[in-house]
């Protein structure tokens, strides 16, 4: 069965405990195109209806060859592809889409529609201003408006994740200036340590005739001692009887 312009698709996506999001997906109808187009259009709803959202997608560019300029083959297919989980190129077909010159239902629809490809993406600041520009054409549609403030809460959300992110990256940079600072102090403690280099090593042999002229030469020194002793005790000052 071919979906007519006031069939809304709704697709609720768990987002977080005790909130619901909605996502819109629309499908605009097939009318009076060249046979073979229309018949492609109609065979494309016909397996969005299913769920085989790529033999709709198919569909829908075989439609294109036909008819490039077809807004309602290419509304079709950005929904096709945004189902089949591209979203980046449901966005790329939105965004080409919202350019061109549309009545405010449409409009609103297309930009609907953007929002939902960026908020996948989790591009929220595009996806708020999406949302915003579809109510501007429709400023009561209230799954717009819900979507919106999930876009914002979103937007929120990753930005507090981002700066908690920054703060620990500097912490780990912080922290390993001062394991390398730790690293080099205790380098510059251990070279102050080492014995100079240039102290050669001595043979036992040498150690013994160095300590045995080390002995002679404390006797020398003291048997002079000794001597100067003898002449200060010869030497004494006289007393008065």
């Amino acid at each position: 069965m071919a979906l007519s312009s006031r069939v809304l698709r709704r697709l609720f996506i768990r987002a977080l405990p005790g909130t619901c999001l909605i996502i819109l997906l629309l499908i605009l109808p097939s009318t009076s195109f060249s046979q073979k187009e229309n018949k492609l259009l109609r065979k494309g709803n016909s397996e969005f209806e299913k769920g085989n959202y790529k033999e709709a997608e198919k569909d829908y560019r075989k439609a294109l060859e036909l008819n490039k300029e077809s807004v309602k083959g290419q509304f079709n297919l950005g929904t096709a592809v945004y189902k089949n989980n591209n979203f980046e190129e449901s966005a790329k077909l939105y965004s080409s889409m919202v350019t061109g010159k549309h009545d405010k239902e449409t409009q609103a629809k297309m930009f609907h529609n953007l929002g939902n490809s960026f908020l996948q993406s989790k591009e929220y600041e595009k996806s708020i201003a999406a949302f915003k520009n579809s109510l501007l054409n429709d400023p009561r549609n209230k799954d717009t408006k819900y979507n919106l403030e999930y876009a914002k809460m979103m937007l929120k959300k990753q930005q507090q994740q981002q700066q908690q992110q920054n703060k620990d990256n500097k912490d780990k940079q912080d922290e390993k200036k001062d394991q390398k600072q730790d690293q080099n102090d205790k380098n510059d403690n251990k070279d102050q340590q080492k014995p100079p280099q240039d102290q050669k090593k001595i043979s036992k042999e040498d150690a013994d005739r160095m300590l045995e002229a080390l002995k002679n030469d404390e006797k020398k020194t003291m048997q002079k001692v000794n001597k100067q002793k003898a002449k200060v005790q010869v030497t004494g000052v006289e007393k008065d009887w």
